[in-house]
């Protein structure tokens, strides 16, 4: 429907659709993974695929957006959808099995209305500010009708009998620690693309398709640490350490951009950053989603693994609304700042004088990112507990297998 729209309208209302059956789909593809692979060398497996996969998807659909775009129209980039979706529900059709009803759960309607109300409010007042400014009373007024709502919401999911995010789900520090790192590092991520995207192609003058070869290092990075992250140094360490380090090389690698001109090059100024972050964000994403679902039980699965995508998507809308209008600010007051005689061609100032204002707004957004993830150092550093993973009541897998090392269990004794 979005591919074959008429109006602007008629997009969006597709594009809603898209959203509404997403969140059906999203957390039932992550709570079946985590229902799926208890044990934890199997585990480790496959949340490092399904890292990998959370990390690269974003810059992936920027290269076939790119091909899409520049050879047929942008209609192909929804319309591709339908070949991904025959695939999938083929699969499904295929190779699940049908899953016993655990109970009749009821929909927290309130708390849907409120969680769903203070995300709306929030969003739309900081992209407000990117066409309203920062002063008006509208942006303010959406921000804290927003922080408000999420408020209430808290308030009524610990006095609700069935609620939408039951408390005990989210006040456990490791998966606290991972949805706020997911959210965070969503926010900061996608400043890379939107951004990098703009660079390149409306500074350096790439085409959509190089701009989608710029970012495959990158996948190619994420992918790598994802997998090594989860499966190789996970067992051993946990995630805080993990998650801390990412956050703060992404940081760097945010601020190593921030030394872009307008005469940059791909290869010395881009390329360097770009693998820093791949490599940082693999580290936080990956070791997120497995810490976020990890240990609880599987009726609490689909509202764990609803809140890590919910983070990831709320990271995301948060990051591409905050970071536009601190950049699109940041153009504007450098575009009145240098404006005079000199700089003005026609009436309009130069294009010269344009594009090192839009450059002066790019790099001020990965300044901005730069303190977002050096926030989420310091969040996954005082969150997360030292060590591996382990259910609460039950042995680290290391020390399980170090007393199996030594013998025997004694009579009566119940194996880790």
């Amino acid at each position: 429907m979005g591919g074959a729209a008429t109006s602007f309208g008629m997009l969006v209302a597709a594009r809603a659709c898209q959203g509404v059956f997403g969140a059906f789909m999203a957390p039932s593809a992550l709570s079946l993974l985590t229902t799926t692979f208890s044990g934890s060398k199997d585990r480790g497996r496959a949340f490092g695929v399904f890292g990998a996969i959370a990390g690269a998807g974003g810059a992936i659909g920027l290269l076939l957006g790119g091909v899409l775009t520049e050879y047929l129209s942008w209609r192909w980039c929804l319309y591709v959808n339908l070949v991904f979706a025959a695939i999938a529900v083929t699969g499904g059709a295929i190779l699940l099995g049908r899953h016993p009803r655990s109970g009749h759960p009821r929909l927290d309607i309130p708390g849907a209305v409120f969680v769903s109300s203070g995300m709306f409010c929030i969003v739309y007042g900081f992209s407000n500010a990117a066409t309203r400014s920062w002063h008006t009373r509208s942006t303010w007024g959406f921000l804290i009708a927003g922080v408000l709502l999420l408020a209430i919401f808290a308030w009524w999911e610990s006095r609700t009998r069935e609620p939408l995010l039951p408390l005990r789900i989210v006040l456990d520090r490791n998966r606290g620690g991972a949805y706020l790192s997911i959210l965070i590092a969503g926010s900061g991520m996608f400043g890379i693309f939107l951004f990098i995207t703009y660079y390149l192609q409306q500074t350096l003058g790439f085409t959509p398709v190089a701009t989608g070869l710029a970012f495959l290092p990158m996948i190619a990075l994420v992918m790598t640490s994802s997998n090594l992250s989860n499966i190789v140094l996970m067992p051993r360490i946990g995630p805080k350490p993990l998650v801390t380090t990412g956050m703060l090389l992404s940081a760097g690698g945010m601020a190593w951009l921030t030394r872009i001109g307008v005469h940059s090059s791909y290869a010395a100024d881009i390329l360097p950053p770009l693998l820093v972050n791949g490599f940082a964000l693999g580290m936080v994403i990956a070791p997120s989603i497995n810490t976020g679902t990890y240990g609880v039980d599987p009726a609490d699965a689909g509202v764990a693994s609803a809140s890590v995508n919910t983070g990831q998507q709320l990271g995301g809308s948060i990051g591409t609304s905050l970071l536009n209008t601190v950049a699109a600010s940041a153009s504007a007051a450098y575009l009145a700042a240098h404006l005079s005689a000199r700089t003005l061609v026609g009436g309009k100032p130069s294009f010269s004088l344009v594009r090192v204002a839009q450059v002066h707004g790019y790099t001020t957004a990965f300044w901005w990112a730069s303190a977002i993830f050096c926030f989420g150092a310091v969040v996954a550093a005082v969150l997360f507990r030292w060590g591996p993973l382990a259910i609460q009541g039950q042995p680290v897998a290391a020390e399980s297998v170090s007393a199996e090392a030594q013998g025997s269990p004694e009579p009566g004794a119940v194996p880790g």
